[in-house]
């Protein structure tokens, strides 16, 4: 690509990145970063891309999910092993329903900014900057701790390969063996659902034997006791994604290597942006949120920006309209879709357009509204003739009340038991494997009209 390298973003507009005090330290950190390892590879952001076309088309399915904003203080490998092991349950279960293969998409290994709505906030009359992610500043609400440090992206980075090392073992060395099934069923979402997901459990488990009868085991099928797991986050702070940003041997392509999917957030899209700049140099795939505000000329200038060769798998746009207004906003943007001949992948983030303020004073979002915004984003596509590609959660394997609703109800009331996140409400695993039930319905759904179609 000509006129672009990694560091041409420093010449854009930059928003919702930090000014940091000390340069010299900046520089510094930036300095230590580029002499270390990447964290994915480029063969991997291939693959990736190779299943993302097979979703564009109807043929694969994806599942992106994993926390608000991962932070220092929660870090653990029971956290991790929690989020993992419901992200296999949610894939089992959309599997059996769309009868095509889940991709499996963290927002994990990377996911430590934030952009936030005001650069300030006032607490009991006093202001200071806004608390921006652990690789950023810190939560707790004192001068010194608001601001910017970049030694931080050095913790971050240990965080995600540490995390990336877990996974990679958990994906590989048996846990994620699709023999272990039942016990992926986590203690604590003892309900109707777990009782669903054990039926299909042991249906899994009865074709097990018969492959087994027949000849096919573990041991001659590996991909029964593997899965392909990926990483994604939104690429906001620059300084880190250039910093692991190099040029791929085999290609002389550049890779965004902090991740294997990067996605542009819905404050940071604007066509001349530091932010779009930088993610149309790397061949990873990228993805776009796409808000209320998201024009029809703006998404043109930036497909064309972001995937000039209109490669399948290479953009994913992200709708989140919240509930109510999916239908006033999806059909005019498919249109513009339609119209330029573009190739992309359609998925539902159903958690950013539906943040509300609770009757105690938390930030949550009901689950009635997540679930709204899902079947309003399939009912779209189904009229449209065109396809849902997948969804995208903030979500955690942990017992945590910060959504409201679903089958167990979290109220208002029961906010404040166990509200653990860093920023934004996430789901918990009860109500994760919940709502992959109802996506998988809409799935099943979706192929059942197909087959009446071709067979008429």
């Amino acid at each position: 690509m000509t006129n672009w390298s990694k560091s041409s973003w420093r010449a854009k507009p930059r928003i919702q990145m930090p000014d940091y005090p000390d340069q010299a330290a900046l520089n510094a950190v930036e300095a230590q970063l580029a002499r270390y390892p990447l964290l994915v590879f480029a063969g991997e952001a291939r693959r990736l891309k190779k299943n993302l076309a097979a979703a564009g088309r109807g043929e694969a399915f994806l599942l992106q999910g994993g926390d608000c904003a991962e932070s220092f203080e929660q870090f653990s490998s029971d956290a991790i092993r929690d989020t993992f092991k419901v992200m296999l349950q949610m894939a089992i279960v959309l599997t059996h329903g769309a009868k095509v293969p889940v991709i499996k998409l963290g927002r994990m290994a990377g996911q430590f900014a934030k952009p936030r709505s005001a650069p300030t906030e006032v607490v009991d009359g006093v202001e200071l900057p806004s608390y921006r992610g652990d690789i950023i500043n810190e939560l707790d609400f004192t001068a010194e701790s608001r601001i910017p440090n970049p030694e931080k992206m050095l913790r971050a980075y240990t965080q995600a390969a540490a995390t990336l090392n877990l996974i990679r073992a958990f994906s590989t060395g048996g846990y994620a063996d699709v023999h272990q099934v039942h016990g992926w069923t986590l203690g604590f979402t003892d309900n109707e659902k777990t009782e669903k997901y054990r039926e299909i459990a042991n249906r899994i488990s009865d074709t097990l034997d018969f492959m087994a009868a027949a000849g096919v085991t573990a041991e001659t099928a590996h991909t029964l006791q593997s899965v392909e797991f990926y990483t994604s986050h939104e690429a906001l702070l620059l300084e880190y994604e250039e910093a692991l940003c190099r040029q791929d041997s085999q290609t002389g392509k550049w890779l965004a290597g902090s991740g294997h999917m990067i996605w542009i957030g819905d404050r940071t899209r604007q066509p001349d942006g530091a932010h779009v700049e930088f993610a149309k140099g790397v061949q990873n795939p990228i993805g776009l949120k796409c808000g209320p505000t998201m024009t029809s000329e703006d998404l043109k200038k930036l497909m064309a920006t972001l995937n000039p060769d209109n490669e399948e798998g290479r953009l994913t746009l992200i709708a989140r309209f919240g509930a109510g207004s999916v239908g006033e906003h999806l059909p005019r943007l498919i249109k513009t879709v339609q119209e330029e001949g573009a190739n992309v992948v359609w998925t539902c983030d159903a958690m950013h357009g539906n943040t509300i303020k609770s009757s105690t004073g938390y930030k949550t979002r009901p689950f009635d509204s997540v679930l709204r915004e899902v079947r309003e984003f399939f009912a779209v596509h189904g009229a449209e003739g065109t396809v849902p590609g997948g969804v995208h959660f903030e979500m955690t394997g942990q017992d945590v009340t910060e959504c409201t609703g679903g089958v167990r109800a979290v109220s208002d009331e029961d906010l404040s038991d166990r509200y653990h996140t860093a920023c934004d409400p996430r789901l918990n695993a009860s109500q994760s494997l919940e709502l992959a039930f109802l996506v998988a319905e809409e799935l099943s759904a979706r192929r059942e009209s197909q087959s009446e179609k071709a067979s008429a």
